[in-house]
């Protein structure tokens, strides 16, 4: 069952994702931002920005989920990962509201992605060691 907590935690991130291209959207419309135009209204131009941020931390945080999930322990992943996931989604609903209220949850995701990437690092060369 542990080991199936990565799966979920893409699963959730992919979710993430969807929500947040779909504020967007929504932004888009109930502000009558036509496209291509990226600015106009502050809720839109904040709800761009979570997505946009987001896309940038998913880039960062996949690999590092899978290093960890790989190397070193899936249910550690798993569990470091859904913590990931909460502070996102905690990060974009206080992007949205009030931009200064981002740091705790932005803090906390990037210390899950740091330490999904050192304890994937940390077994990938225990492993590379072992081999030598």
């Amino acid at each position: 069952m542990l080991a199936l907590l990565p799966a979920l935690v893409i699963a959730l991130t992919v979710i993430l994702l969807f929500v947040t291209s779909y504020a967007v959207g929504r932004a888009r419309g109930l502000y009558k931002i036509k496209a291509p135009a990226m600015t106009g209204h502050p809720i839109f131009e904040r709800a761009w920005r979570v997505q946009m941020n987001t896309l940038e931390a998913t880039l960062m945080f996949l690999p590092s989920l899978w290093l960890a999930a790989h190397f070193s322990s899936a249910a550690l992943a798993g569990f470091v990962g859904l913590v990931w996931v909460a502070a996102r989604s905690w990060y974009g609903v206080a992007y949205i509201r009030n931009p200064s209220l981002r740091g705790l949850p932005f803090m906390i995701g990037s210390l899950c992605m740091a330490i999904l990437l050192a304890s994937g690092l940390i077994g990938l060369i225990q492993g590379m060691w072992a081999v030598l």
